[in-house]
C-alpha cells in the first residue's frame, strides 16, 4: 500500500463483493435515523435476494439516512471474499452467526487502518513514520486472519493501544496552530460561526446540529467526531485531518464548502451548482514519508 490518504480500494465499501452484511449483522432501532427497528442478525426488510439494497436511491426519502451516512471501510468484501472465501451468510445458521461475529471485529479494524493510513501520509520521515508503518502492517495482518482468530481479538484493546500513534500524528501535523483543545465537546446545536477552529482539536466532539457556517477547519482533528445535522455551508475543511466522507453525509453543507481533494460534496447537499471555494491552506509540518 502506498503513504496515500484514504488506503486504497481495501478500505472503501465494494457493495458487489458483499453479500448486504451491513444490512444483516447490526441492529437499529427506529428513530430519526431509521423507520422501523431491526434485531441484530435480522435481514433488514429492503434488502434483495442479490444483496442489494432495494430502495437505495430513495434511503432519505423513506426514512433510513442512518443507512446513507454508514461506511464499513470494506470490511464487508473482506469478510465476504477472504476470510469466507465467497460463501453467504444465507448457507446455514453456523455460517451467519460466524460471519456476523467477524464482520463485528474486521469493521472497527478496517476504520482504524483508514486512520492509520491516513496519519501515515501525514507524517514525514521519521520515528514517528516507522512506527506507524509497522501499525498499518500489523492492523492488516490481523484482518487477514481466520475467522476464529479474528473473533478472539480485543477490539477495544487494540485500539487503545493505537490510538496515541494517532494523537502524536495529529500534534506533530498542527504544530504551529495553537488550535482549541475541544476534544470530546459537546458542542450540539452551537452557534460556532466566527470561531477560531483553526488546528482546533475536535476528536469525538459532539457537533450534532452545530452551526459552522464559513467556519475555517483547517488542520482541524475531526476524528470520530459527530457532525450530523451540522450546518458546513461555506465552511473550509480543505486541510482537515481524519474526516472522512461519511462524517461530511451527515452533514449539511453546499458547493462553497472547502473540502480535501479526496472528498466529494453529498449530493443531497444544497447550491450543488455553485463553484467550490478555493483556498489556501496554512503552513504545516504536513509531509509525506517515503513510499515502502
Amino acid at each position: 500500500m502506498s503513504d496515500t490518504p484514504g488506503g486504497g480500494a481495501e478500505l472503501h465499501a465494494d457493495c458487489a463483493r458483499c453479500v448486504g452484511l451491513c444490512c444483516v449483522a447490526p441492529a437499529f432501532a427506529a428513530s430519526a435515523d431509521f423507520a422501523l427497528d431491526k434485531p441484530a442478525g435480522q435481514p433488514c426488510p429492503n434488502l434483495r435476494a442479490d444483496s442489494r439494497c432495494g430502495i437505495h436511491p430513495q434511503l432519505r426519502e423513506r426514512g433510513f439516512p442512518g443507512c446513507t451516512v454508514f461506511d464499513c471501510f470494506g470490511a464487508g468484501q473482506q469478510v465476504t471474499q477472504v476470510t469466507f472465501g465467497g460463501r453467504d451468510w444465507r448457507d446455514d445458521p453456523a455460517t451467519a452467526s460466524a460471519m456476523f461475529a467477524t464482520f463485528a471485529v474486521v469493521r472497527p479494524l478496517h476504520e482504524l487502518l483508514w486512520y492509520l493510513t491516513e496519519a501515515l501520509a501525514l507524517t514525514p520521515a521519521g520515528t514517528l513514520h516507522d512506527e506507524l508503518r509497522a501499525a498499518v502492517d500489523e492492523t492488516r495482518r490481523r484482518t487477514a486472519g481466520n475467522a476464529d482468530t479474528l473473533r478472539a481479538v480485543d477490539v477495544d484493546a487494540y485500539r487503545g493501544r493505537m490510538n496515541p500513534l494517532l494523537v502524536r500524528a495529529s500534534e506533530l501535523a498542527r504544530t504551529g496552530h495553537d488550535g482549541a483543545d475541544r476534544r470530546g465537546a459537546a458542542l450540539l446545536g452551537a452557534d460556532l460561526r466566527g470561531a477560531r477552529l483553526v488546528g482546533a482539536n475536535l476528536r469525538g466532539a459532539c457537533l450534532i446540529g452545530a452551526d459552522l457556517r464559513g467556519v475555517d477547519l483547517r488542520l482541524a482533528d475531526l476524528t470520530g467526531a459527530d457532525l450530523r445535522g451540522a450546518d458546513l455551508r461555506g465552511a473550509d475543511l480543505s486541510g482537515a485531518l481524519f474526516l472522512h466522507q461519511s462524517q461530511l453525509d451527515a452533514a449539511r453543507g453546499d458547493r462553497r464548502t472547502a473540502l480535501p481533494p479526496a472528498l466529494r460534496h453529498p449530493a443531497h447537499w444544497s447550491g450543488l451548482g455553485l463553484t467550490p471555494v478555493r483556498r489556501t491552506r496554512p503552513a504545516a509540518r504536513r509531509g509525506r514519508g517515503p513510499r515502502r
